[in-house]
């Protein structure tokens, strides 16, 4: 029985949950600012999806996997893309 070696990815992790901790951080002033309704919606909208892409390529280990995989796993992206068409389309109508 062979050993395999492990690595150790603290640091990583605990970069990673500073950058999603400032991220937070930014969507709590967000709803402050005086912006519109549409840039403060979409600004919360795009942070949510960029801590939702760091939680999937760091926590749910994508960058590990192969390109098909990583694929794979945008597929629901499609669907937000859907989703951002009907709402802005709903609001310019």
């Amino acid at each position: 029985m062979s050993e395999v070696d492990h690595k150790s990815h603290k640091k990583e992790y605990f970069l990673v949950f500073i950058a999603l901790a400032v991220l937070t951080a930014v969507e709590l002033v967000i709803p402050d600012l005086k912006a519109s309704k549409l840039a403060k919606g979409s600004s919360l909208t795009f942070l949510a999806l960029g801590k939702a892409c760091i939680v999937g390529y760091y926590y749910m280990h994508l960058k590990d996997e192969t390109k098909w995989m990583k694929f794979v796993a945008l597929i629901p992206l499609s669907a937000f893309i859907y989703a951002v068409v009907v709402v802005l389309e709903s609001i310019y109508r």
